[in-house]
């Protein structure tokens, strides 16, 4: 399949220091097929100088594609990407983190199912493949297979990492679907409602994972989790 123009939505908040880093990444990926990039950067109220570094970044790439909009107040990261995703021109999305847990160069191996012609969707796993794993919190990734596992048994489908970033979207399709979730609950949220789109063909890769200590700025915690399990229910049971 071919398409032109790929949509990286990147949610930021307080990423100031890091920001740049993802987005030098990003420029130096060249995407098979001449395939071009559109970044769309959404910052949800940054108390840091993430405006200051994105701004001085866009005047210092004046070439590079970048769309930069801003919330009013904080909302959540799937606030973010419910802004981005309905500016995405690209036929395809996929969200990028700002921070260096995901590394852009590897956006190829999600695109490939795509301009293959097998998929419709592709998310990244960080559970399957012989990639480089930064070795962290076990508790969390018996928290995150938990989760992955009860969405499958609600979706019928046999995911390893649901929770993951890396998810690579038709755009249309994506953009047809209402979402509610703006925290972390719009993981299961997107993947319970993207799995009841008719004939949608899904595909997984995997991934490398680069992961941060909450030192490093890691914002995910245990209330998210719970957060998770309700919104698997919410969204399968009470569709």
């Amino acid at each position: 399949m071919d398409f032109k123009l790929l949509s990286i939505i990147i949610p930021a908040y307080n990423e100031g220091k890091t920001i740049h880093f993802i987005l030098d990444k990003i420029k130096q990926v060249e995407l098979i097929n001449d395939i071009q990039k559109e970044i769309i950067i959404v910052n949800d109220f940054s108390n840091d100088d993430t405006d200051e570094a994105v701004s001085r970044y866009m005047v210092a790439n004046p070439l590079l594609n970048i769309q930069y909009f801003k919330h009013e107040f904080n909302q959540g990261k799937g606030a973010a990407l419910h802004t981005g995703i309905s500016k995405a021109t690209g036929e395809y999305l996929i969200i990028q983190d700002a921070d260096l847990e995901y590394d852009p160069a590897e956006y190829n191996k999600l695109l490939r199912p795509i301009v293959n012609g097998f998929a419709d969707v592709v998310y990244g796993s960080r559970f399957i493949g012989g990639n480089a794993h930064r070795i962290l919190f076990y508790w969390h990734t018996i928290g995150n297979k938990f989760l992955t596992a009860l969405s499958n048994a609600f979706t019928n489908l046999n995911l390893s990492d649901m929770e993951t970033c890396y998810k690579l979207f038709n755009t249309k399709t994506i953009q047809s679907i209402k979402f509610k979730e703006k925290r972390f609950g719009f993981e299961p949220e997107v993947t319970a409602k993207i799995s009841r789109v008719p004939k949608i063909r899904i595909y997984e890769v995997g991934i490398s994972y680069y992961g941060r200590t909450f030192e490093d700025g890691k914002k995910i915690g245990w209330k998210d989790g719970f957060r998770a399990i309700y919104c698997i229910l919410k969204y399968n049971i009470f569709k």
